[in-house]
């Protein structure tokens, strides 16, 4: 694949990934932990929980802000994954610790701990092949 190729598959693929963190950010803000379809939350764990969601939804609008120079925004890239990473580890050790949680959960899990970081290494490759200055937001 030609470099603008690979630039440009890479921005449609973030394109898409982003509808995850947007879409479930988005509905915890405004559903609260009505959006997991379980029972009502107490106060505590509603706030809790779109407290979490927006910061979901900040993650998912980061990193479409890269999207149109995806090549200048490496170090950027990699703390958003990083960040994104951490909360998938702490769904791992959940996942050990209280048991197997729901499939929309574990969709979560593949996206934190497989597809972002392959992203990021995707991302780092097509910004080397650039050389382009960086230009953090």
């Amino acid at each position: 694949m030609t470099p603008a190729g690979s630039r440009r598959a890479l921005q449609v693929a973030v394109l898409l990934a982003i509808c995850v963190p947007i879409g479930a950010g988005g509905a915890g803000v405004f559903l609260g932990a009505r959006f997991t379809g379980g029972d009502a939350a107490t106060l505590l764990q509603d706030s809790h929980f779109r407290y979490l969601s927006g910061l979901l939804l900040g993650i998912g609008i980061a990193f479409g802000l890269t999207i149109p120079d995806i090549e200048r925004h490496a170090s950027t890239f990699r703390l958003l994954t990083a960040i994104v990473f951490c909360g998938g580890l702490a769904r791992l050790l959940g996942l050990f610790a209280a048991g197997t949680p729901p499939t929309p959960m574990m969709f979560g899990l593949a996206m934190e701990l497989c597809v972002t970081p392959a992203l990021c290494f995707w991302q780092n490759s097509v910004a080397r092949r650039a050389k382009a200055p960086a230009t953090e937001f």
